[in-house]
């Protein structure tokens, strides 16, 4: 079978040293959209440098890119075939904001596997350490078809739960470029997947899509931009379920409900809270994109 998951999770964690600076940043904030208005003060704090913030999200490519999908692939007792893997969902912690440069060791290991029946999906989980002590960890859902049926744990429900039944708090709609998953993939994700028609045809689709980590950035920006105030040092927790492919080119629909906790005071004074996300495809019939997203705050 090629998904030993006795030897997957049996393994020694990976690790590698990692470093980025405001180039990677910068980069990043380019590959999920921002700069429109290229002037805008909101978003120069995404683009300059003499000004630059760091949306928590790019830890999931800080060092050329976290391991996620293909790092999966390439961890012990896991040969399969990449046309048929799918990132199935996401979750970051901060445990401190992420700085414009740093440098860092990522330790990563698979820390489930699950049967699925025709399919199976593996977590890998990566701990990111610097100097002065940990610094994120990210966990990838990664969701392997034709992998299932051995007889192993089921795991949670992949079934998604539906959005708030109440009208959302905020609506923000945001249009992807045609030309967006070629410029996020310099960040480091170079699945093909996302840029050569053929491997996107061989794997189901009818022509490339956007990265799922490219709509989750974007997401995490709307929610920041919207309901944080621009305030990236807020963001505690950001998980989401991919639930739906994006074409380059769409309109991405955020919508964003504030939920348990908006009344109490973290460090500082500062709200602490919670957001509900949903984030549909507007082009055809609001397609869900992202589902279960829960971004938490301080």
């Amino acid at each position: 079978m090629p998904v030993d998951a006795a030897g997957a999770l049996a393994a020694a964690p990976r690790v590698r040293e990692i470093a980025w600076d405001h180039k990677d940043v910068q980069l990043y904030h380019l590959g999920i959209g921002a700069g429109r208005p290229a002037t805008d003060p909101r978003e120069l704090r995404y683009t300059l440098e003499s000004r630059l913030h760091v949306l928590p999200s790019f830890a999931t490519v800080a060092g050329g890119g976290a391991p996620g999908v293909i790092g999966t692939l390439s961890a012990p007792g896991v040969d399969v075939d990449l046309a048929r893997v799918l990132h199935g969902g996401q979750r970051l912690r901060l445990h401190r904001p992420v700085p414009v440069r740093g440098r860092a060791s990522a330790a990563s290991r698979v820390v489930a596997v699950y049967d699925k029946g025709t399919a199976a999906v593996l977590v890998l989980r990566t701990e990111v350490t610097d100097a002065d002590g940990p610094l994120w960890t990210d966990e990838a859902e990664v969701f392997v078809r034709g992998e299932g049926g051995w007889g192993g744990e089921r795991g949670p429900s992949g079934r998604p739960s539906p959005p708030p039944a109440d009208p959302p708090d905020q609506i923000v709609d945001r249009a992807v470029r045609e030309d967006q998953a070629l410029l996020y993939r310099l960040s480091g994700d170079w699945n093909p997947l996302h840029a050569d028609p053929e491997f996107a045809a061989r794997a189901g689709f009818e022509r490339p899509v956007l990265h799922g980590l490219c709509t989750y950035g974007a997401t995490l920006k709307a929610v920041v931009d919207t309901l944080l105030d621009g305030d990236v040092t807020r963001v505690r927790d950001y998980r989401t379920r991919f639930a739906g492919v994006v074409y380059p080119g769409e309109t991405l629909r955020v919508r964003m409900w504030r939920t348990a906790g908006t009344g109490g005071a973290g460090a500082g004074g500062a709200r602490t809270g919670e957001a509900r996300v949903a984030v549909n495809a507007v082009e055809r019939d609001d397609a869900p994109v992202l589902a279960d997203t829960v971004v938490r705050y301080g």
